[in-house]
């Protein structure tokens, strides 16, 4: 039985994977600063790790097959110059951080599987174009970060294999985007953002957790894919798609982008952007998602 290591596991994310791992008898091993998050799952072990007080627990590196490097400070709080900071260091340093004691401690350790973000590629180009891996980053704050970021993972290379998602916007039923569309529609409106029609690049959660796996499985999978379903979506598909799921009556409710700005800050870019991002090359890798379109995403979320 092979253990994989999760930084950042009692996220939203690391909670799904964990889960997954388990069903396909996997031991787990999260590493978190969160300990108070610690539940009692069987086939899985909780480690405390701190990157800035260099804090590892070397006899749990010890034990590792591959680690999933989720870790990283929240981008969706108001981006404040000392959140801005927090950002990047968690990732940058963070990163370093964890190679550097792989080094160390976990020679037996074969597969690096890292996050980075869509955030890389920033807003459609004129053409619009799909984004796909080799295009050329952009040069805001989230690209730049990206771009740092994937460059401390790629260090990894030269020890195992390395592979690094950009994730799109994931979609789950508790956590992350998903309840922050839906939830206004519990008070039967839709809100429709800066005229929807700025597209997005979506994920359901149960697909990014698959990849996740697909990867660990497949020894031919190394370097950067982007993790997005095969089809984007528009803003206003989006939330008419959810309304729809729910049923009922709902009215829709323009939301003008200046509104987003006042109360977001520099975050609303993010919000109002399209981003239209490629899943060519990992379905030509022979990954299959289970989620296609947003209809069926959207329904197996909402239980329907």
């Amino acid at each position: 039985m092979q253990t994989i290591g999760i930084t950042g596991g009692t996220g939203f994310v690391g909670q799904h994977l964990t889960e997954l791992l388990k069903k396909h008898n996997y031991r787990v091993i999260i590493f978190t600063r969160d300990m108070h998050k610690v539940s009692r799952l069987e086939n899985v072990k909780y480690s405390f790790w701190s990157p800035p007080e260099k804090k590892f627990d070397v006899s749990y590196l010890k034990q590792l097959d591959a680690v999933i490097h989720l870790a990283g400070a929240s981008v969706e709080q108001r981006w404040t110059p000392s959140q801005k900071e927090k950002i990047v260091r968690s990732r940058v340093l963070g990163t370093q951080f964890l190679i550097e004691r792989l080094k160390e401690h976990a020679p037996q350790c074969k597969t690096l599987i890292a996050a980075s973000a869509i955030g890389y590629y920033g807003e459609d180009r004129k053409d619009a174009t799909p984004f796909h891996e080799d295009t050329n980053p952009a040069n805001d704050f989230l690209a730049t970060t990206c771009q740092k970021w994937e460059t401390e993972s790629q260090k990894a290379a030269a020890l195992m294999r390395t592979v690094i998602l950009r994730f799109g916007i994931v979609l789950g039923r508790h956590d992350g985007a998903f309840p922050q569309f839906a939830r206004p529609q519990n008070l039967g409106v839709v809100p429709i953002i800066a005229g929807g029609l700025q597209t997005i690049s979506w994920i359901h959660i149960t697909d990014l957790c698959r990849i996740i796996l697909w990867c660990i499985e497949n020894e031919n999978i190394r370097g950067v894919y982007n993790a997005v379903a095969p089809h984007p979506v528009s803003n206003k598909r989006l939330m008419d798609t959810i309304a729809k799921g729910k049923g009922g009556i709902k009215i829709p409710i323009p939301v003008p982008g200046i509104f987003l700005k006042a109360g977001l800050g520099e975050v609303a870019k993010e919000v109002l952007k399209s981003c239209t991002v490629s899943a060519d090359k990992i379905q030509q890798a022979g990954f299959s998602f289970q989620f296609n379109d947003i209809k069926s995403a959207v329904k197996d979320i909402l239980g329907k």
